[in-house]
């Protein structure tokens, strides 16, 4: 069960919820969460990638529009392990996929 995003674990992986948690408690700030799970057909309509983490609960995108919060939720990301990370004007992506790529920090 997690602390900080019980409106978000249906679906989502139990794993991926604590070190998100664990991310928030370092970070001292919320963590305001865009998107988590996500069905296939909301994925398709919002322009997701078929392949999305989302589909499988190992991701979300965490709201970022000021550089502070930016930096103090990368700077969680980083030192809880996550090392897949997305950064867009106005949001952060994390996922914790396997299956993919792993050292990786893109841009929107």
């Amino acid at each position: 069960m997690s602390k900080y995003f019980k409106e978000i674990e249906d679906n989502m992986n139990v794993n991926f919820l604590a070190k998100l948690d664990e991310a928030r408690e370092i970070a001292e700030i919320p963590f305001i969460i865009n998107s988590a799970y996500r069905t296939k057909e909301h994925n398709k309509k919002i322009g997701g990638k078929p392949n999305s983490s989302h589909l499988i609960g190992l991701a979300v995108d965490i709201k970022a529009i000021d550089s502070r919060t930016r930096f103090l939720v990368l700077q969680a990301l980083i030192s809880v392990g996550f090392n897949r990370i997305g950064i867009a004007d106005t949001f952060i992506h994390v996922d914790l996929d396997g299956s993919k790529s792993q050292n990786v920090i893109w841009t929107y």
